[in-house]
């Protein structure tokens, strides 16, 4: 199967919620997350810590319904505090792609979409955090220049094992 046509990254709109949550929670695993897995009733996907205007999201043409897009994945970019002197850096603080959009460049698309809308806010580092045992995200992290910057050793206890808080980052100046 050829991968799906995507169209161009655009910023999330209110509209968006229930599908981001559809796919944050189909999504879901430890491998990434550090919350437990959602259950019924589940929370708004926008509150006032997550906004709309902090994730990008890309589309994807539906294969069983050419010509319909749907969400193959988003990337929450924000400030990582409010404090002024941390206002030069930005913070990745979730990566997801759809299951059906997977081997198709969407999250090395959503990464460097982040990386140019972080330099557009005049942004001169991001930065991201990343479990240890995630061996396909801190590769895909790396190969776009991210760096590890600190370990947090053992700072989660998921799934009968300790788990390691991967600090990465890189600048964004020339």
């Amino acid at each position: 199967m050829p991968p799906p046509a995507l169209r161009p990254v655009r910023r999330a709109v209110p509209s968006d919620a229930a599908a981001l949550g559809e796919l944050d929670r189909a999504t879901w695993s430890t491998l990434h997350a550090v919350q437990p897995r959602p259950q019924p009733p589940y929370a708004p996907f926008f509150d006032e810590r997550h906004l709309p205007q902090y994730y990008l999201v890309a589309e994807a043409e539906a294969a069983e319904e050419p010509g319909r897009h749907r969400l193959a994945g988003y990337i929450a970019l924000r400030p990582p505090t409010a404090l002024a002197c941390n206002a030069h850096v930005r913070q990745i603080q979730g990566l997801a792609v759809a299951v059906w959009a997977r081997g198709a460049g969407v999250g090395r698309i959503l990464l460097r979409a982040a990386v140019a809308e972080a330099r557009r806010q005049g942004a001169a580092r991001i930065t991201l955090r990343v479990l240890g045992h995630n061996t396909p995200a801190r590769a895909l992290y790396a190969s776009e220049g991210f760096a590890v910057e600190g370990v947090l050793g053992g700072e989660f206890f998921l799934d009968g094992r300790y788990a390691d808080d991967v600090l990465m980052g890189r600048s964004l100046t020339p």
